[in-house]
Order: C-alpha cells, then structure tokens, then sequence
C-alpha cells in the first residue's frame, strides 16, 4: 500500500469514530476504547525508538506523564483547549526526547535503559516537591465542556484518541518505507558499521528520539480531561512503561501494525482481567503474557506468523 493511499485508510478510520456518538452511547464502551487506543499511541511512539532502532526503553512514562502535565498546566493557566494542550505535550515529549538522546548518545543496551529509568524518577521527584502542580496530592481540574457533536466528556476524548492514534500510526508507517526506516534498521543492526557506512547515526538516533517522546507525550495529553484529575504516581507510573514494552514485543517489532496487535490484545487482556478479577492482577496479566510470548514467539506474533509463511 502507497503512503498517500495508507493515509486516506487511516483517515477515513479515525473519521468513522466520528459517527459512534450517535450509535454508541454507553460510557463503558468510550472508556475501553479510550485505553486501547492510548495504548496504541504509547506502543508505536515506543516502537520507533526501542524498535526500529534498538533503543530498550523503560521510560515511557517519564513521556506520558510530561505529556499530562504539560496538558493539566495548560488546561489550568489558559484554558487552552485540547488542540492546543495536544501541541504542547508533543514539544515538550520532543524536547525531552532530544535532551535524551544527547545526553546518551554513547550509551547502548542496559546502560540506556537504566537512563531511561532515571528520567522517570527525575520526573516524578520534580512534581512530588512543586505545589503548583499539586505535588504528591495531585491536581484536581475542571476540563472545559466537550463540543457541541459529543453527548460527553468519554466520547469527545474518545474521538481525539482515535486521531491520535491514526496520527501515530502514519508517522510509523512514513518511517518504515523512508531512507529514515532504512538508516535505523542499520543503527539497530550494527551502530559502528552503519558509521562507517556514512550513515548519520547521530541525526537518526536524536530523530528517533524526539518521535517516540512527542507521541507518548501527547498519549498522555487527553487524560486530564478524562479524569479531570492528574498525580504523579498515575501519571508517572512504572506500570506504562511495562506495557510501552510489553505490546510491540507480542505483536512484533519490526512493523508499524506489531505495536497495533500488541496493544489490542494486552489492553483487552486487562480491561478482562480487571472486570473478572481485580485491577490489581493487571501486572501479573501483563508478566504471563510477556512470558509466553518471550518463549513462544521472540520476534511477536508477526514474526510467527512469517516464519510460519515460509515454512509453508
């Protein structure tokens, strides 16, 4: 499928979500779709950097919970609406991502992740000791009325979601079949030799970078006004970077649909889970299924899949 054409696909899928409001009117419903869908957007923005290029990261939710700050201190200065607090959550997850990058540029495998980590707790110890942003307590917020077209607040961010996450998927697919795939499947392959081969090891890996951040930030934009509230141990939790890790590794990491698949299933895995259950078996859900998939399928569900092609 041509670029252009995958555009319009994904165009006309999120437009679609437009049309639930009038056919769909059970919150539960919106709430579900509202965390697959974030789930999608944290694993593609992931993938870019911990899969197309080789980067294990674990700190996924330093991104998504700058992303809802960013969105909550917009939402309480200026009323910004959520274009606005989407745009913002997207530069700093971008800044954040550069100053990353830069900041390890030398650093590969477990020593990169353990800096990832790192940011993750920088993070959270900034907001635990800043009043304003309503420390260890959290911020309570009173997010503007959702348009007119939406019934409520679940449906409206529902929608956004759904953009987001076609937006995500397109910026992963652009990458796949540009010279950018190209030179970051070469960086995860052999960074030295792709060096030595001319390719710009530094521009892609930054690049790589300020992606992944600007879309797990801006998957953390919308959950203000969801809950209209926001605290660091949500926002910042270690259990998103768990997930963030977890799904492109079950679907598979080489394509923009692995995190896809990835996302789907372990977010329904947990949704079921937390109804049947309890909330608090959603981690042990998530270790079984890594597990399982680890040892059955190393490469995901799509490298199984093709190994099974060609098997055939």
């Amino acid at each position: 499928m041509t670029m252009p054409r995958f555009i319009a696909v994904a165009l006309a899928v999120a437009a679609t979500g437009l049309l639930l409001p009038f056919a769909v009117s059970n919150p539960f419903y919106y709430y579900v779709g509202y965390i697959v869908l974030q789930y999608v957007v944290i694993a593609t923005g992931w993938n870019i950097l911990g899969g197309y290029a080789g980067y294990t990261n674990f700190g996924a939710s330093a991104f998504f919970g700058a992303g809802a700050y960013t969105a909550a201190l917009l939402m309480k200065g200026i009323a910004a609406p959520m274009l606005v607090q989407l745009l913002g959550a997207a530069c700093i997850g971008v800044l954040l991502g550069i100053v990353t990058g830069y900041l390890t540029l030398r650093i590969q495998g477990v020593y990169f992740a353990i800096a990832t980590v790192a940011l993750v707790v920088m993070l959270e110890t900034l907001v635990h000791n800043t009043d304003y942003l309503g420390g260890a307590a959290g911020l309570p917020l009173l997010p503007a009325p959702p348009p007119g077209w939406f019934g409520n607040q679940q449906q409206y961010v529902f929608c956004v979601m759904l953009f987001l996450s076609a937006f995500a998927v397109v910026v992963a697919r652009w990458i796949e079949v540009s010279w950018v795939g190209r030179g970051l499947g070469a960086l995860r392959a052999s960074e030295p030799a792709a060096e030595c081969c001319g390719v710009p090891t530094l521009k892609l890996k930054l690049l790589a970078c300020a992606l992944s951040g600007g879309l797990m930030a801006m998957a953390g934009a919308p959950y203000p006004t969801y809950s209209s509230y926001v605290d660091p141990m949500s926002a910042f939790s270690l259990t998103i970077g768990l997930n963030a890790l977890a799904m492109p590794l079950i679907g598979g990491t080489q394509s923009w649909l692995g995190p896809v698949i990835g996302a789907v299933l372990l977010a329904s895995v947990q949704q079921i889970t937390t109804v049947t259950i309890s909330s608090e078996f959603n981690i042990l859900a998530v270790g079984i299924v890594l597990i399982a998939f680890v040892a059955a399928a190393p490469e995901g569900l799509l490298g199984l899949l093709a190994k099974k092609r060609n098997a055939a």
